[in-house]
């Protein structure tokens, strides 16, 4: 399990890296983070229903910031 955080590592800084190339500083940056997130738990060996439980609550505030983004702050289309 803590080898799929290292994979998740990999694929947030492949995001990260094209976001940067195409001037998203801000969500370049967001994805920086993560990745180094990921990468740190992957290297902490901890259990796997530690690693589980950690990934299940990334998703749930993932989710609800882009909810909360994508309903309160993003305009009405128009």
């Amino acid at each position: 399990m803590a080898r799929m955080f290292r994979v998740l590592g990999f694929w947030t800084l492949v995001i990260a890296l094209m976001a940067f190339a195409g001037d998203m500083y801000e969500f370049a940056l967001l994805f920086f983070v993560q990745t180094a997130v990921f990468f740190l738990f992957g290297y902490l060996n901890f259990t796997e229903r530690t690693y589980m439980l950690m990934f299940w609550g990334y998703m749930v505030v993932a989710f609800l910031g882009f909810t909360y983004w994508s309903v309160f702050e993003m305009g009405m289309p128009v």
